[in-house]
């Protein structure tokens, strides 16, 4: 049995730099028509020109693959210019809490304060992204920043604002309260909860931020996606760590899923009878929401057996040693795949 995507898309992506960019890129390159990249670097891409000097990194990494990077800028106060200057070169602006996640110290310290710059995305049709958890007790992180997505939502009602890697009932519930809410879920995040992070030995390579949740939560997320909320879609988080930074003392945030994008969706989908559904979940959601039309792109995947590899050099994926009933076509899952490329 084959399946043929259209067009898939990852909504949310990390690439990083340097070697760990060359060695991730790839993966995604693989599997998907294009991603939104995370703008989350050491030094923060919240200028056009390292929005352009990224993608070109980005496209350099990823060969001849044809894949398209949309760029996002990292929060922070622009002027009107500077927006307008970057719209054509960008698919939205990313927000994070300052301190909330990886490298992401450079972000906003007072939401209070955001108002002027939110307007000019609105007015200018830029999407706002953002990373929605306070500093609060870790697993009410996400609850407590719902007044923030609802402020936002009733205040900026033209906005299109997309609630990012969403992983508890209360914020799939939020989504049919506006029209002008979409929001990400990852591959992780409808498979783990936290007891797979902590309920055992620790799973450094499982942490993530936000991290996993209730079985309750992890059902919520899986009914939503399962029946096709129009304003739902797939992005990975997809957010490589070498290993020496995971198996540590303040092990870093992350999971590595996106060898597995594909193959993990597929297998999961299938298992929940609604295979069809696959389609809209990376593709068609998304490009509706951000009215989007990448170059056309089918994707075949195909079942044979497969078993994640345990490293990719240095690096941890998500599902490591276990075997996945699909693949994508070519054997691009595999640690051959690598080995092509060299």
């Amino acid at each position: 049995m084959d399946l043929i995507l259209d067009t898939p898309l990852d909504m949310h992506l990390h690439l990083r730099e340097g070697a760990m960019l060359e060695l991730v890129a790839p993966f995604s390159a693989a599997q998907f028509a294009g991603s939104v990249i995370m703008p989350n670097l050491v030094q923060p891409v919240d200028t056009l020109a390292r929005v352009e000097a990224y993608r070109a990194a980005i496209l350099s990494a990823c060969g001849p693959l044809p894949f398209t990077p949309y760029m996002t800028l990292f929060f922070r106060d622009y002027s009107r210019a500077e927006l307008l200057a970057a719209r054509e070169a960008i698919i939205g602006v990313k927000l994070y809490p300052a301190g909330i996640t990886t490298q992401s110290e450079a972000g906003v310290r007072d939401l209070d304060q955001i108002g002027d710059t939110v307007a000019l995305l609105e007015e200018l049709d830029i999407p706002l992204l953002v990373h929605g958890e306070t500093d609060g007790f870790v697993m009410e992180r996400e609850r407590e920043f719902l007044p923030v997505y609802r402020w936002l939502a009733e205040t900026f009602p033209r906005l299109r604002l997309v609630m990012e890697h969403i992983t508890s009932a209360e914020t799939v519930a939020l989504l049919d309260r506006y029209d002008n809410l979409a929001a990400t879920v990852t591959l992780h995040h409808l498979l783990i909860t936290l007891d797979d992070v902590a309920g055992g030995l620790l799973r450094p390579e499982l942490f993530c931020k936000p991290i996993a949740k209730t079985p309750h939560d992890r059902e919520a997320l899986r009914e939503a996606v399962f029946a096709g909320h129009p304003r739902l879609f797939f992005g990975s988080d997809s957010a490589p760590h070498p290993r020496h930074r995971k198996e540590c003392l303040g092990c870093a945030a992350g999971v590595f899923s996106a060898p597995v994008a594909l193959p993990g969706l597929a297998q999961l989908f299938e298992s929940a009878g609604c295979l069809q559904r696959l389609d809209g979940f990376v593709g068609a959601h998304a490009r509706s929401f951000y009215r989007i039309a990448p170059p056309p792109r089918p994707v075949r995947l195909v079942q044979s057996p497969w078993q994640v590899p345990e490293r990719y050099e240095t690096t941890t994926p998500f599902l490591a040693g276990q075997t996945l009933r699909w693949q994508v076509e070519n054997g691009t899952n595999t640690a051959e795949f690598i080995d092509q490329r060299d």
